[in-house]
């Protein structure tokens, strides 16, 4: 099911997501059709859950906040990530791990 949701783009992949701001916890939880559903503790205020869904998406893909980048989305809880120097099998990889 992730293979739907993650893309590759020239020296990089996009990941499409549905975020729950507000969550209990924070976490894949499941898919929301062709997006991944992402549990997200921070509450939208601000845009501080968007800061908090970059840090977690560099910790959980071990690269740099400077590589994730909210290309869509900004007011949204679909968005779209694009992580620069990623490949998409090994994205996938790293994804698998933090399923809730």
């Amino acid at each position: 099911m992730l293979d739907s949701c993650v893309s590759e783009v020239a020296g990089a992949v996009r990941i499409k997501l549905h975020v729950h701001p507000g969550a209990k916890r924070n976490g894949i939880s499941g898919f929301f059709g062709d997006s991944i559903k992402f549990d997200l503790q921070t509450p939208p205020v601000d845009g501080k859950a968007n800061a908090a869904l970059i840090r977690q998406f560099s910790k959980m893909l071990n690269c740099s906040k400077s590589a994730v980048q909210l290309i869509s989305g900004e007011c949204s809880r679909d968005k779209v990530l694009e992580i620069r120097g990623m490949d998409k099998s090994n994205t996938i990889t790293l994804l698998n791990d933090h399923i809730l």
